[in-house]
Parts: C-alpha cells; structure tokens; sequence
C-alpha cells in the first residue's frame, strides 16, 4: 500500500510538467512585418529621414488596423521613419518600442524574447522581406517596391509549422 501510495504520490508530481512541456512546444509566435510609411523625399541626402503627410496618416491607419489584434511586443529599427510608423501602435497598445539590428535578423535573443507572442515588426523595404525569408528558411520574397508601403508579411510558427502570408493594407 505504502509504495502504491508513493507511486501515484511521483505520477501526481510529474503530471503537472509534462503538460507544460506539451504547452510550451505548441506556442504559436505570430509576425507582423510591415515597411515604415511613406518617407520626406526633398532631401535625398538625407539618410534618417522623418514620414512625410501621407506616411504619418498611413502610421495612424497601420495603428487602427492592429487595434483588433492583441500585439504582445513592437521592433523597429532605429532610424526617424521606423520609429515614427510604429509609434502611433505602440501608443494605442501602451508598449515600448525595442530597436532591433537589421544586420543581425532573428538573432536567438529575438527567438528567445519573442516566442510564443504576437510581435509587430517594422523594417525597410529589403529588410523586412530578409527577416521574412530567414524565418521561412528560403528565399520567397524579393524586396518591397521603394515606393509600396502597404505590404503586411504575417509569419505563423506554431511548433514546427512555419505559415506566411502577404496582405495588401491600404
């Protein structure tokens, strides 16, 4: 009776992190990769441009579009027309906006940081599709026309099943 007793005293025990590994392993991370808004152009010596009109109108209409999705965290680069696109999100969502490297993609802290919550991403028009093909592992997307801004690349992992899709938001 005493070693009976232990047994289902050590199945008790167990039981409980064998279903959280069960969990953990079948996270979704959802992505959200957008290009920042439409940039000043009139100084084309200028490498740190800040959003014309047009760019901080379509930074507020990006942030109406994610007020129906629950975004756990924001990374942009940290340039004026980054900064400024997800601003309006961060705001409307209370979250700070963490700079992300773009010579260093879906670096294991990012992996690490981000696992298992849905993430906005705001990059340029070759990064942000990079960042995309280094998580599907291939090269399916070609760089964002300079002038399209409204490209949103979803990107699902959800244990080992990596999902994308691209939706034209205007």
């Amino acid at each position: 009776m005493k070693s009976l007793f232990t047994v289902l005293l050590i199945i008790t025990f167990c039981l409980p992190s064998w279903s959280q590994e069960d969990t953990s392993t079948n996270e979704t991370t959802t992505y959200y990769f957008i290009r920042h808004a439409e940039k000043d152009r009139s100084d084309k010596t200028n490498r740190n441009p800040d959003l014309n009109k047009l760019g901080k109108k379509r930074a507020k209409k990006w942030a109406k579009y994610f007020n129906k999705i629950n975004i756990d965290a924001i990374y942009s680069t940290n340039y004026n027309r980054t900064q400024q696109t997800a601003q309006p999100t961060a705001k409307n969502k209370k979250l700070e906006v963490s700079d992300y490297d773009p010579r260093a993609l879906y670096s294991e802290e990012f992996i690490k940081a981000t696992k298992g919550k849905r993430v906005l991403v705001v990059g340029h028009s070759n990064t942000t599709p990079a960042f995309v093909n280094i998580i599907l592992g291939n090269k399916k997307h070609k760089n964002i026309d300079d002038h399209d801004n409204s490209k949103l690349f979803l990107v699902t992992i959800s244990g080992e099943k990596i999902t994308d899709k691209v939706l034209t938001i205007n």
